[in-house]
């Protein structure tokens, strides 16, 4: 009993010991407390949001949990200890104590952060699961918009709190600060407000959801993300281009997802010796051709006469599918591509000689086929 009541320090041993064995045990039960603790948060939000997954609330709240439950222990049972005279000196013109204090406060504030933010993080991909259910592409717009601009004023808080509880600066008189140099600032920071506020035009304007296949200037892609400063697109190279809000709002945006129809065109050069009978022939045989094809998706179709020139008479082909996929909208192509030269050979057509090639044009840029397909 007497090594217990020996003085080591200015705390006694028992004391000493005692802290360190409540440490301990929570560093090596920590695991268990967590997972206790992350159940009982379950139970609540499993009260509010029907058919949460257990395992995905865990595996997300329960390393930040685990941290911020053995840090905030740790600095209850480190302050029940009197802090040693011998160790009554001053670093960096501070006293030594309170710099231990003041950082043992930042470390709980971080770690602290850290857990809102993977609350934050489940919550998000719970509404986002649930928002996928809908056919409106807005709700999964809004889950990430306000995911991230909730995470932005989680840190902005959480660095008031150092600000306060570490330097101990006045945040009413800083805030009041900030308004004064507000327009300062602004200036400073032109280009980041006008992202940000261009990011609210986005999500209240919806000129496009995250999926969605657009052209902004020369880039052409999917939209992978919508942040607060910049859009996301992975072009057809699989590349991932950082296009700034304010730039997508002051573009001209071709959202080539709300496409009612997709359209291809074709125009074939005759010779010149064609008689006409032939030509009228052949422009009904395609007609039936593409009236047959109706099945395979095509809405609208027409075939007809579209010039005639020194190199012989030009029939026009113009057809419109369901806005499918580019890989099935391809596959509808070249069915009709395939019949076309079946045609041609039936009706026993001569191309032009000055230019015996088929044209196929399209008006989707994700198709970077040549414009001329020697295919005859």
């Amino acid at each position: 009993m007497e090594f217990l009541d020996r003085i080591i320090l200015d705390n006694s041993v028992r004391d000493i010991l005692t802290v360190a064995a409540v440490i301990a045990v929570v560093l090596i039960f920590k695991q268990i407390l967590s997972r206790y603790i992350a159940s009982g948060l379950y139970f609540i939000i499993q009260t509010i949001w029907k058919g949460v997954e257990r395992k995905q609330f865990v595996e997300l709240v329960f390393k930040p949990m685990s941290w911020l439950l053995s840090i905030t222990v740790a600095l209850i049972a480190l302050h029940r200890l009197t802090y040693p005279a011998a160790w009554d000196f001053k670093l960096l013109k501070l006293p030594f104590d309170v710099i231990l204090e003041k950082t043992g406060v930042a470390i709980w504030i971080f770690s602290f952060i850290k857990f809102l933010l993977s609350v934050v993080n489940f919550i998000s991909l719970v509404l986002s699961k649930k928002a996928s259910l809908t056919a409106d592409k807005t709700d999964d717009q809004l889950v990430s918009f306000f995911r991230d601009f909730i995470k932005v004023i989680i840190w902005i808080i959480g660095i008031l709190l150092l600000l306060k509880a570490v330097f101990n600066q006045n945040v009413g008189y800083l805030l009041t600060s900030l308004s004064i140099v507000g327009a300062a600032l602004a200036l400073s920071a032109k280009e980041s407000l006008e992202n940000l506020i261009a990011s609210f035009i986005i999500f209240f304007d919806k000129p496009f959801f995250v999926g969605d296949t657009v052209k902004v200037n020369s880039v052409t892609g999917s939209v992978e993300r919508i942040g607060l400063r910049s859009t996301r697109i992975r072009t057809a190279d699989k590349t991932l281009v950082t296009v700034p809000n304010k730039q997508m709002v002051d573009s001209i945006v071709d959202n080539w997802s709300m496409r009612s129809a997709r359209r291809a065109e074709v125009k074939l050069e005759l010779s010149d010796k064609t008689p006409p009978e032939k030509v009228a022939a052949f422009i009904d045989s395609i007609k039936k051709m593409l009236e047959e094809k109706k099945q395979s998706g095509i809405n609208n179709y027409t075939s007809f006469l579209f010039e005639f020139n020194k190199n012989g008479p030009t029939v026009f082909i113009e057809y419109f599918t369901a806005p499918n996929t580019m890989a099935e909208f391809n596959v509808v192509k070249q069915s009709v591509n395939f019949s076309l030269m079946q045609l041609v050979k039936e009706n026993q057509i001569d191309m032009a000689s000055n230019s015996s090639n088929l044209t196929i044009i399209s008006n989707d840029s994700e198709n970077e086929a040549p414009k001329s397909n020697p295919i005859i």
